[in-house]
């Protein structure tokens, strides 16, 4: 990797950790930028995984108010992302890589879809809000749980707009207010990603030079995003992660 190419993927991982915090998405930035550095796909995701987890653990941190009594939750919900993330992670190696090459952009696809529509599914959950009341579970129930696991096995697998998924879930069938949803969003991605990582350690290939390079990237990000991020124009964060994404279905569908 040259100086200019490891100065990109620093940049990219600081990126990545600032709107992993803020919303999700932060792979479609960090996923192409390895892919162009000339890494295979599995193993770019696989590093990605790696150097996102400590951006991930610094954002929750900066979140740390807003999880405030929500330590029931946090059990409960965790141990299901962690299930999921292992579940995901362990999917991602069983699979042929042929099999990743082919499920990637569609999943690219998806979360870019996910990502544009994010306004909509905001208003969505607040007529839903205010249509249920105080009537709306606590903790989610089962259906929440339900959708947690699949959208954590999902994000042990890939993760791109896996923080969305995550907000319009618990947005829809929690009754709280969506910082505080934020920040067990958080605390969700980083369970995910350490036991995914956890996983790979062992198990799969990676490159030692974008791990680090990520991993100090996205914690500096997920402090930015914790602090600044609610002052940043949501338009043109959805604008950057959509261009990226598009970059990357190209990357992998043409340029690969």
């Amino acid at each position: 990797m040259s100086i200019w190419e490891a100065l990109v993927v620093f940049a990219a991982g600081v990126g990545a950790g600032t709107i992993n915090t803020i919303v999700g998405s932060g792979t479609l930035i960090t996923f192409p930028v390895l892919l162009a550095t000339g890494l295979p796909p599995i193993t770019a995701n696989v590093s990605n995984t790696l150097g996102l987890v400590p951006g991930s653990i610094s954002g929750a941190i900066g979140y740390r108010r807003e999880l405030q009594g929500q330590g029931r939750r946090v059990i409960r919900l965790g141990l299901t992302a962690l299930i999921g993330g292992l579940a995901g992670a362990i999917l991602l190696l069983a699979l042929p890589s042929e099999a990743f090459d082919t499920i990637v952009p569609v999943l690219i696809g998806v979360a870019l879809v996910l990502v544009l529509l994010q306004p909509r599914l905001a208003r969505a959950v607040q007529r839903r809000r205010e249509a249920n009341g105080n009537d709306v579970h606590p903790d989610g129930g089962a259906v929440l749980i339900v959708g947690l696991l699949l959208a954590s096995a999902y994000g042990g697998y890939f993760g791109a707009a896996q923080g969305v998924l995550y907000l319009s879930l618990m947005g829809l069938l929690i009754h709280d207010t969506l910082q505080r949803i934020n920040a067990l969003k958080n605390i969700l991605a980083a369970v995910v990603n350490g036991v995914a990582a956890l996983f790979f350690l062992f198990v799969a290939e990676f490159d030692w030079t974008a791990v680090l390079l990520i991993a100090v990237g996205s914690t500096i990000g997920g402090q930015i995003g914790a602090k600044v991020g609610r002052r940043l124009p949501a338009p043109v964060l959805r604008g950057v992660i959509i261009a990226v994404g598009v970059l990357a279905i190209i990357q992998l569908t043409i340029g690969g």
